[in-house]
């Protein structure tokens, strides 16, 4: 029994994924928007607080009350989630 002739399946049905969905864009901005307060965990592994007033391609703007607010480089990141705790004046 010889495979010799036999091709082998191609590989091209699928696409890969694009690089952006541009729904991390549209989380940002409902965040933004509603003022929710997040939790950011960094890269070192320190987490801050605050809700997120700007955000860009490269880097978002963390508002935190009685703190300085902080503008922080994306690759810096290492997730954004909703923090459960309130804010003072909402």
């Amino acid at each position: 029994m010889s495979f010799q002739g036999a091709q082998t399946p191609s590989r091209k049905g699928k696409s890969p994924p694009p690089d952006e969905t541009s729904e991390e864009a549209a989380y940002l901005k409902w965040l933004g928007d509603k003022q929710k307060p997040v939790c950011v965990k960094l890269a070192d592994g320190e987490v801050v607080r605050g809700w997120i007033e700007y955000y860009d391609r490269n880097m978002i703007r963390l508002t935190r009350e009685n703190e300085p607010n902080l503008f922080i480089f994306k690759h810096e990141i290492m997730y954004v989630m909703e923090d459960g705790s309130k804010r003072g004046n909402s």
